[in-house]
């Protein structure tokens, strides 16, 4: 082989490598000078625990926020998708409906620290309100045809589960910036796994994904940065160590010990 050739041949599986683990975001930097003692969104415990650290790095292709219900992940990964430019409802940049404004001011008080390439697709994908945002995808269509994108069937004409993985399998392009909130809520494992295989696929074509998740499934995702909410802090954790796939392990190996353990006041009725 010609040695030029050769070289750029080199370059070109470098510059193709250091592209697929491009970060849109690298890392989220709350703005404490903006808040005062007064404001609702500083008594929160995740606003406390931002507060305690510089900046939250994203240092992969794949970030999880694991946590307790309450421990304030999905309000983070809502900060961040309409700081990003995502209706807080969930859609892409472009969907500016709102049926019931319940998010909370946090996006205002924090900053994310972009890369230098821009995503060239996005979705904000939130369980709670995907029902919304399904009822807008059929109301655009009426306008400009739109659903072919979807996959080519009204996401309310499919299971619930169903139109989830038609989502993700028909909307997300590549390149993109992808928010998801709970995403595993209506897949069955089986689908939790195909999940795994169109992210891969995804992280490939120069993709990032920012993920809250109960999912022992979704939080194996090879080379992924898994951060624990707790009381004590915003964790940076090994797969191993969190708490869905401890319990989880714990579970399915020692089945009648747990459930003895869970049921014991109930048999004892």
């Amino acid at each position: 082989m010609n040695a030029n050739i050769y070289i750029r041949s080199i370059y070109i599986c470098v510059f193709e490598r250091v592209k697929m683990m491009t970060r849109f975001i690298e890392r989220i930097r709350l703005n404490k000078s903006s808040m005062s003692d007064s404001d609702y969104v500083s008594s929160l415990m995740i606003t406390r625990l931002l507060s305690d650290i510089e900046d939250l790095m994203l240092p992969s292709p794949v970030t999880f926020f694991v946590g307790e219900n309450g421990s304030g992940k999905s309000t983070l990964l809502e900060a961040i998708a309409v700081q990003a430019g995502f209706n807080p409802e969930g859609g892409t940049k472009n969907f500016s409906f709102s049926t019931h404004e319940t998010h909370s001011e946090l996006y205002k008080h924090i900053t994310l620290v972009r890369g230098t390439i821009r995503p060239k697709d996005g979705f904000f994908f939130r369980s709670e309100s995907f029902y919304n945002v399904a009822t807008e995808i059929d109301r655009l269509d009426q306008i400009q045809p739109l659903l072919r994108s979807y996959g080519g069937k009204s996401l309310h004409e499919q299971s619930h589960g169903e139109s989830f993985f038609s989502l993700f399998n028909n909307r997300f392009g590549g390149k993109g910036l992808y928010i998801l909130d709970e995403p595993e809520s209506a897949l069955s494992p089986s689908r939790q796994m195909s999940l795994l295989v169109t992210m891969n696929n995804l992280v490939k074509s120069g993709s990032q994904f920012i993920i809250a998740t109960h999912s022992p499934v979704l939080l194996a995702f090879p080379r992924a940065s898994i951060y624990v909410i707790e009381e004590t802090g915003i964790n940076l954790t090994a797969y191993e160590n969190t708490e869905p796939y401890t319990l989880t392990k714990d579970f399915l190996n020692n089945t009648p010990r747990m459930l003895k353990y869970l049921l014991e006041d109930d048999e004892a009725e």
